[in-house]
């Protein structure tokens, strides 16, 4: 028997809360773990912890936070290698 329309729409819902809090928990790990990433952001690591594990919502502006602090590490990330590179002597992504 098919369920309510209802309740497919809360388990799709569920499910991408689910998602969105897996990708949050990968983002974090990007960042070196839960300390460094509360360094980054500034915020207490009880409170990512709990944000991870689905104790406190995500909120839209903590994801905002998390993008803004994502295209700030790929800058220094990339900042970093052309200066590897340079001082190699060789362009970016070349092979070793």
């Amino acid at each position: 028997m098919a369920r309510p329309a209802n309740q497919q729409a809360g388990k799709m819902a569920e499910s991408s809360i689910d998602e969105q809090r897996e990708h949050f928990a990968y983002c974090v790990q990007l960042f070196g773990g839960t300390t460094a990433f509360s360094r980054r952001l500034g915020i207490d690591e009880r409170a990512i912890r709990r944000f991870v594990n689905g104790e406190r919502p995500l909120g839209a502006g903590l994801l905002e936070d998390t993008a803004k602090a994502l295209r700030q590490l790929i800058a220094e990330a990339t900042a970093a290698e052309q200066e590897i590179a340079a001082s190699l002597g060789s362009g970016p992504s070349s092979a070793s």
